[in-house]
């Protein structure tokens, strides 16, 4: 049995995609489990905020290692990595399929990969933190689309965020005295400031990062979902070969 990861840039629809792929898997006989690998996911309280699967979703696609970590709490990819492997071998052990889903791509290659988490020039080619090879067969999907359809998704995920209370998750997060790696969240300080559009530009930038990332990842397969349902897009992986 295999590892599924989907990857991509933020407001691609990788949760979405995820959630069509159990629905597929288990038509045809398979237990999905989702492995987070969005660092920011990891913390609680902030699942509006971060784009977290909603509890519907969650009731379609188990998701392990969502909302884990206290808001005040300092966590790092040290504690992750051990993390991540216990699901996935966990989740392997009891014959399901784990979907390691999520934007952050280091998170992606601890989950998937013994990484020495030595300090090394980014992208450099001894660099294990972009190494091959993984702890089990994986295949890795990498969404694309559109610039401009992405941007536009983007900028509706952000208004999106604000009508559903990411302001006030915000809020209570600060109150709170959020951690240092917390407050990283994308987007907490201009909620905070009631600055949309500053959020929906860092948004567009980050993309723009997670996207640098997607191209150095070895043996990824890029599916441009631009045109795409995303039971299209899971039909695709399911069929990949």
């Amino acid at each position: 049995m295999s590892v599924l990861a989907v990857f991509g840039p933020t407001g691609v629809g990788k949760t979405g995609v995820a959630v069509e792929l159990a629905r597929l898997l288990r038509e045809r006989g398979q237990d999905p489990v989702a492995i987070n690998c969005d660092a920011l996911q990891l913390y609680e309280g902030l699942d509006v905020l971060t784009g977290a699967a909603t509890a519907a979703e969650r009731g379609v696609l188990p998701h392990e290692l969502l909302g884990i970590v206290p808001v005040t709490a300092d966590f790092s990819i040290h504690e992750y990595m051990p993390m991540a492997h216990a699901a996935i071998d966990g989740a392997l052990a009891a014959g399901r399929t784990p979907i390691v889903v999520g934007g952050t791509g280091l998170y992606l290659r601890a989950a998937l990969a013994d990484l020495s988490l030595r300090k090394v020039p980014a992208f450099s080619e001894e660099s294990e933190l972009w190494s091959g090879r993984t702890r089990h067969p994986t295949r890795i999907f990498g969404l694309d689309m559109d610039r401009a359809r992405l941007y536009e998704r983007i900028d509706a995920r952000v208004d999106a965020i604000v009508a559903g209370g990411g302001e006030e998750e915000a809020r209570r997060a600060d109150a709170l005295d959020a951690g240092r790696t917390a407050r990283k969240a994308l987007g907490m300080d201009e909620l905070l400031a009631g600055d949309h559009e500053t959020m929906k530009r860092r948004s567009r930038n980050y993309a723009r990062r997670q996207l640098t990332w997607m191209r150095k990842i070895p043996d990824l397969t890029t599916i441009d979902r631009t045109h795409l349902t995303d039971a299209e897009v899971a039909e695709r992986i399911g069929s990949a070969r």
